[in-house]
This record gives C-alpha cells, structure tokens and sequence, in this order.
C-alpha cells in the first residue's frame, strides 16, 4: 500500500471513486502501513497490516476472539509497541511523535478499570489534566450529561452499576476533546436501553467530526452504525469494503414460496438453483449478492409458477445479515 503523502503534520487528502461511481473526497486520519507484532512469547498478533481510516467515519473492525483487533487498537492508541511498521493518527507518528498522536485518540477499552473511590466528577476532570489541558467544567458536564451521569457526577465510582461504569470510561475518553475514538467492546454486558442511548451518543459525535473505530460482539450494531467494515483474522486484514457496497457484493437474497399442493419434483425449466422443501411444499432460491433486480426475479419466478398451474399462497424473502457474511470470511463468530 502506497503511503500518503503528509503536508505540515497532516496527511494530505486524496480523491477516490466510490463503488457508485461518484467521486469522494477521503481524509485518513489514521494510516497504518506494514504494521508487525510479534510478542516475546512467539506469538505473531499482526502480520503486514495495512489499513486507513477515513475522518469522520463510523469504522467498524471485526473479528472474532484472537484475531488481533486488541492488538491493533493497542499499537494505534501507544500501549503495544510494533514490531515493525508505521502508524500516524491525525498525522502524527505513534512512536516519534508520541504525545500529540496520543493526544488525539480517545479509547475506551474492554476492561471496566477506574478507581473505585474517586468520583465522576473528579476521575473526568483528571483524564482531561493527563493531557496538559486546563480545567473546563462546562466540556465536562456536556460530556456527562450525553451519557445521563451528570446525576451520578458525586458518586463514588465503585458504587455504580457495571453499565454506568462503562459510561464513566467514555466520559474519560472523551474529557480532553479527541478527534479519534476507540469504542473496544462498548456495550458488552450493557442492557438494551442504555445501548441504543450509547449509540445516539456515537452519532452525535460523528455529526461533530469525530472519527469512531468500534469493535463489537454485537454485529447488528455495526450493521446499523457502520460506514466502512474492516474484518481482521489471524493477524491479516482480510477485507475493508464500505458498508452497502459489501452486503450487496456477498449478501445473499433467499425468496421461499410456499405451495398450496405438495410436488412431487423441482418443476422443469425454471431455474436450475430451484431447491424442493422435503415435504414439497415449499420452493426456495437463493440468489448471490443483493440487487435492485431482485423484485424483478421474484415476479418472473412467480409468473412462471402460475403458467404451470402450481398455486402458492406465501412468498417470503430474506436477506443476509453482516454476521452472516462475517462467518463466510473467517468461518466463526466474533
């Protein structure tokens, strides 16, 4: 992969085509180019990563359990350090130029580690002066009131529940104003509410020019939220593909017409992908990719159903899901 040119620390925009043929301006605002790690155990976590993301979107990286996601993430936000390989957030080198790439990340990882005794409103406010930035309490209270703490800002933070904690992580990702943020797992073990209320929180960032990289077990969310998809196994990018353009691209359309009358045979003549349900009463077709001409092989499918005089009473079509199409790539769940 070709690197960026950078223009006075910032790496300089480039024009691409997108899939539908209009072209788009792209900003990397993290580029990783030849990325290696290997720890002193042997194990190899990344091998010859190339990646950029884009400024201002919603990136999604799945993958499923030790694929080297955390491992990518760690080196990006300056807790791994590579073996090999470059990393530049907001043009910044993670390694050379250390404390502004750091400053523009925020992460919020995994682990629900915060001090137990401090409070909210003291443990937000500290995260912002680990960054040498002055106090600002009007920041800090926007911050907690988007993420419904700003009533818990005098409790004690070992006494919240294990949801309000993870709330308390994203309010300390976010008190020193980052342009890019890490979501590692952010609703794991959160209920519905306060996960549908995280991701409004997450739009709303992006609307005000944040970058959001997410892991997640929860690939209905990426599905929702997602602009570009990034699928890491072993160690290896094995794809980074935008969101619609991938579901149309390995999607699957599964159409079920269910059958007044049993048949004895697939009818003849049809279509050879035509599948015959055991009991013969129902009819299946999958079709590859997703295509606005769908609808169109439904009606002929149909249409020559009735010229045979095979009566149906249900027609039922499905599309595959992102999860669907992640285990087609790697073979497991995340």
């Amino acid at each position: 992969m070709q690197r960026p040119a950078v223009w006075k620390g910032r790496p300089a925009v480039r024009t691409v085509s997108a899939s539908h043929g209009k072209t788009v301006i792209v900003d990397p605002i993290v580029v990783v180019s030849g990325l290696e790690k290997t720890y002193d155990t042997g194990h190899h976590a990344l091998k010859g990563v190339d990646l950029s993301i884009h400024r201002g979107e919603i990136f999604a990286l799945l993958g499923p359990n030790g694929a080297g996601k955390t491992t990518l993430i760690g080196v990006i936000c300056g807790l791994v350090r590579p073996t090999a390989g470059t990393v530049t957030a907001d043009g910044h080198d993670i390694v050379h130029d250390y404390r502004a790439a750091r400053a523009s990340i925020g992460l919020v990882p995994q682990e629900l580690a915060t001090d137990t005794f401090e409070t909210v409103w003291a443990t937000v406010n500290f995260s912002r002066g680990l960054f040498g930035l002055p106090r600002d309490p009007v920041h800090c209270e926007r911050v907690l009131r988007e993420l419904s703490l700003w009533d818990k800002k005098d409790a004690k933070i070992g006494t919240l529940s294990g949801g309000m904690k993870r709330r308390v992580l994203i309010a300390k990702a976010l008190a020193h104003e980052p342009k890019i943020l890490f979501l590692d797992e952010p609703t794991a073990g959160v209920d519905v509410e306060l996960r549908r209320g995280m991701w409004e929180m997450v739009r709303r960032l992006r609307e005000r020019g944040v970058t959001i990289i997410l892991t997640t077990h929860y690939i209905e969310e990426a599905e929702e939220m997602a602009d570009r998809v990034g699928v890491i196994d072993n160690g290896q990018i094995v794809l980074v593909e935008e969101k619609h353009a991938l579901m149309r691209r390995m999607g699957r359309t599964r159409i079920e017409v269910g059958l007044k009358e049993p048949l004895a045979a697939v009818p003849q003549g049809i279509d050879d992908r035509l599948e015959l349900s055991p009991d013969g009463l129902t009819l299946a077709l999958v079709l590859a990719g997703e295509s606005e001409e769908d609808d169109d092989r439904i009606a002929d499918l149909l249409k020559q159903l009735a010229t045979r005089s095979i009566d149906f009473k249900t027609v039922n079509t499905s599309r595959s899901s992102l999860e669907e199409i992640f285990i087609d790539l790697v073979g497991r769940r995340p």
